[in-house]
């Protein structure tokens, strides 16, 4: 088993009497992709910014490299910074517009003296443009000068400058146009490949999970449903939202979408102020039963993965959302 660079532990994040996270625990090895999916509204953003101590957990632990961060002043959270970077969603709202690329990308090897000098300081800049695909030269540069690929880039570049063990890539291709999109997750692959960094990939786009991601974990409500390997997860989804949610992806394959049922889920996800009792997706599930309405479901070990969902038997066996009377079939 590799080397655990993140771990999380009944992880709580509330805004007042909001439940954004409610009770997350995950780990990501060295090296591995987790991608974290789920509608808007589910909570997998504010768990990033949890991890990179953007916010201050309610209470739970996050630990790097076996060392819990979660309550550590900022003085003695310093020594890991170096090892946990964010790139967030929109490169345009996160990069300072005050500041050239150059010293965007050479601002955290200046706070964590990862530079001996200046001269130091642009040579690793002009190394770290390079890897992202960028030229030296757009280093002077200011970032609305720039497309919005090239802005992204610049936030990857800017994100393992001090080559951090852990990156939370937050929705990091969704601002950007169509044509571009492919390129930057072609790079995230790349760069993680060689690098070696352990990522927690956010994302609601399924084709970039199944791209890039070892794992998937499944959040709904501020709660995860189910967790285990990406090819588990796709080819046998086990629980029903789960099963939901892979069914409005779209594959490339003509014949394939042709034949697919798409399951139409009623309403919308309910308040995270008042979440439901028992399985918080009951109020949306086909194949719910009375037990589902007063019941949580543990998130338990299942056919080599964790399910949360009364349904699932421990040999795997259940329902499948897409096979009952319920469901409404993709058109086209």
């Amino acid at each position: 088993m590799s080397e655990q660079v993140l771990e999380l532990e009944d992880l709580v994040m509330h805004f007042g009497p909001v439940r954004a996270v409610d009770g997350i625990t995950l780990s990501i090895g060295r090296g591995q992709v987790v991608a974290l999916v789920g509608e808007s509204g589910s909570g997998k953003s504010t768990v990033g910014r949890c991890v990179v101590r953007l916010l201050e957990p309610t209470s739970g632990t996050v630990k790097l490299h076996g060392n819990d961060i979660t309550k550590l002043k900022r003085r003695a959270l310093r020594p890991h910074r170096r090892d946990v970077a964010i790139v967030f969603q929109d490169p345009a709202a996160s990069l300072d517009p005050r500041l050239t690329v150059g010293s965007i990308v050479g601002e955290p090897l200046r706070l964590l003296g990862l530079a001996k000098d200046k001269m130091d300081r642009e040579r690793k800049v002009a190394d770290s443009l390079q890897t992202v695909g960028l030229r030296q030269e757009l280093a002077h540069r200011y970032p609305h000068e720039l497309s919005g690929g090239q802005r992204q880039r610049v936030s990857i570049a800017r994100a393992l400058a001090a080559s951090p063990s852990l990156l939370v890539a937050d929705e990091p291709t969704s601002a950007l146009d169509v044509s571009v999109q492919a390129s930057v997750l072609n790079l995230l692959a790349d760069l993680q490949r060689d690098l070696g960094f352990a990522c927690l990939f956010i994302t609601h786009d399924l084709s970039a999970v199944e791209y890039l991601a070892d794992e998937v974990a499944v959040m709904y409500l501020g709660q995860l449903v189910e967790h285990g390997p990406r090819d588990q997860i796709f080819t046998a989804p086990k629980h029903p939202y789960t099963q939901a949610l892979l069914s409005a992806a779209p594959v490339p394959d003509p014949e394939r979408q042709r034949g697919r049922t798409r399951v139409v889920l009623g309403g919308d996800i309910p308040s995270a102020v008042a979440p439901p009792p028992g399985c918080r997706f009951h109020t949306r599930c086909p194949v719910a039963i009375a037990l589902c309405k007063t019941d949580v479901p543990p998130l338990r070990e299942v056919a080599g993965r964790r399910v949360a969902c009364h349904l699932v038997g421990e040999d795997g066996s259940g329902p499948d959302v897409r096979a009952v009377p319920t469901r409404a079939e993709d058109e086209g």
